[in-house]
């Protein structure tokens, strides 16, 4: 080996090699950094952004809303669509009072406790009755809890629904029951109410009678036939058929008396007050037409029950 090689070699000492890492060019991050530094001051403006939203995503509702709402033609939509729905409630309102009586179907209902009591007692026992007269404030009846001659449709409707259930009660204890049949029986009642609300209406027209006597006061009249119907059917389930004749007699008799006073003072008192003779042809016609109206209340209490009883 040459000697001046060696000595070369031994005299002077090798430097270690570095390794250049290449410069980064002016706004990017290190190239050894995995992920960017969000909260540099590059990304300050994306940050800024999404604080408004509070879940990391821009706010965009508020200006979307506020976009809709500044719009004009919006507005107008906005205007006329409520306008159209007040004018379509109106419509609406004055039609069902015009058909329904909402107003005056709320009189019917002014009842309590005590009046149902001393009215379901007056249907039964009306024979120690004495004043039959509507009290009256003001040109308009009282309510019915104020006034037990006043109608109402509590006990009526009451009692009606209640028909039915012993209706439908009778029918199951005799293995008769059937939906077809009970709807039946419903159906088959209110007709009848219907048809004789009709020729009442037909025969005060025919006979000329001035009357405060509404369409609403004849259901309510009408309809309290049901309470004596409900006794006698509950009284020929538990005591067979004497029980049921016995019991429906009562009240079909209680029933006509009822009818007589009440209607009397309906029919008869404005032919007094027109100073109709009490002899004379057309008041007679109405005493008819008064006892006709009692006395189809028993007949008729008797054909729908009749046959619920065996």
């Amino acid at each position: 080996m040459n000697p001046a090689g060696l000595a070369a070699a031994a005299g002077t000492p090798r430097l270690p090699s570095k390794r250049r890492t290449p410069a980064s060019p002016p706004g990017m991050a290190d190239p050894h950094q995995l992920f960017d530094d969000t909260s540099s001051a590059q990304n300050r403006g994306y940050g800024a952004q999404r604080a408004p939203g509070g879940l990391g995503y821009p706010n965009t509702s508020a200006s979307a809303q506020a976009a809709f709402l500044a719009d004009p033609v919006s507005n107008m939509a906005m205007a006329y669509g409520s306008s159209l729905a007040a004018q379509g409630k109106e419509l609406v309102d004055k039609n069902i009072d015009r058909f329904i009586p909402v107003t005056k179907l709320k009189y019917y209902f002014a009842v309590d406790t005590v009046y149902v009591g001393k009215k379901l007692g007056l249907l039964v026992f009306p024979y120690l009755h004495q004043d039959w007269e509507v009290q009256y404030q003001q040109d308009t009846p009282v309510a019915p809890r104020f006034d037990v001659n006043a109608p109402d449709l509590y006990i009526p409707a009451m009692a009606f629904i209640t028909y039915i259930l012993v209706a439908g009660l009778a029918l199951g204890t005799q293995d008769r029951f059937s939906p077809d049949l009970l709807g039946l029986q419903a159906s088959s009642a209110l007709a009848w109410l219907a048809l004789e609300v009709l020729a009442i209406l037909l025969s005060l027209y025919l006979v000329t009678v001035n009357t405060d006597l509404t369409t609403i006061d004849l259901v309510a009249f009408l309809g309290y036939k049901y309470v004596g119907m409900i006794g006698g059917v509950l009284m020929g389930l538990l005591f067979g058929k004497t029980g049921y004749y016995l019991v429906l007699g009562w009240c079909c008799v209680s029933i006509f008396v009822f009818m007589i006073r009440t209607l009397r003072l309906k029919i008869l008192a404005e032919a007094a007050a027109e100073g109709v003779p009490v002899r004379g042809a057309r008041n007679q016609l109405r005493m008819y037409l008064t006892m006709a109206v009692a006395a189809a209340q028993p007949l008729l209490m008797y054909w729908l029950t009749f046959h619920l009883v065996r």
